[in-house]
C-alpha cells in the first residue's frame, strides 16, 4: 500500500513538472516598466507615437548625432541587429533610436545620421521633435535611464542600455548597447516575446 502511494506521488510530481514545462518559456527577470505615451517625428519629418508600435515587439536606444563616443557604437550594434532580425525572420520587431538632443537632431539630419548604418526605415526608426525636458523625464520614468544635457555644451551624458518592449507596451529587459553587446541573448529574447 505504501509503495503504491508512493509510485502514486511520484507520477504526481513527474506529471506536474512535465505540464510545467509546457508553459510559456519567459525573458528572465521581466522588468515590467510601462513606456508612457510620447509625441515624435522620425526621420521622415512624419508623426510617430507609441500607438505607432501598438502590438508590435520593439527595441529602443537613446542616442544623438553629435556624439563623439557611445553614440556610434551603439547604433552600430542595432545596425548589426537589425541584419539578424532579417536572417532570423523576425520582420515584425521594430528599432526606435529616440535623440537625446533634439534641438540640434532635425528630421533630416537624423535621416542622413542612420544612412550611415544603412537602417531600414520601415523598421528602424529615428525619433526626434520633441523637447529636451520632455526625452530627459520620458527617458527616466519610462526606461529608468539618465538622459542629462549640461548647459552649454554639446554632449548629452546618457545611459547606453538597450530595451526590449513587448506587445503590450512594457520594457522587459536591457542589455549593454555599448561594448560586449549580448546580440544572441536579446535574440533569443525577442523570440521568447513573439511566441507568447
Amino acid at each position: 500500500m505504501i509503495k503504491k502511494t508512493y509510485k502514486a506521488f511520484i507520477i504526481l510530481i513527474l506529471s506536474l513538472l512535465v505540464l510545467a514545462s509546457c508553459g510559456p518559456e519567459e525573458v528572465p527577470n521581466a522588468r515590467n516598466w510601462p513606456v508612457g505615451n510620447f509625441k515624435a517625428a522620425d526621420q521622415e519629418n512624419k508623426p510617430f507615437t507609441k500607438k505607432d508600435l501598438r502590438g508590435k515587439v520593439w527595441v529602443a536606444n537613446f542616442i544623438f548625432t553629435n556624439c563623439t563616443t557611445v553614440c556610434p557604437p551603439m547604433t552600430a550594434n542595432m545596425a548589426k541587429l537589425q541584419q539578424e532580425l532579417k536572417k532570423e525572420k523576425l520582420t515584425d520587431v521594430q528599432l526606435v533610436s529616440f535623440s537625446i538632443d533634439p534641438e540640434i537632431d532635425s528630421p533630416s539630419v537624423m535621416k542622413s545620421y542612420a544612412k550611415k548604418f544603412n537602417a531600414d526605415h520601415s523598421k528602424w526608426h529615428f525619433l526626434t521633435g520633441y523637447s529636451q525636458s520632455f526625452i530627459e523625464k520620458f527617458s527616466a520614468d519610462s526606461f529608468h535611464l539618465l538622459v542629462k544635457k549640461p548647459q552649454n555644451e554639446d554632449q548629452v551624458i546618457h545611459g547606453t542600455e538597450f530595451a526590449l518592449v513587448d506587445e503590450e507596451g512594457k520594457v522587459i529587459q536591457m542589455y549593454k548597447g555599448n561594448t560586449d553587446f549580448p546580440l544572441e541573448e536579446l535574440i533569443k529574447h525577442i523570440k521568447i516575446l513573439r511566441k507568447n
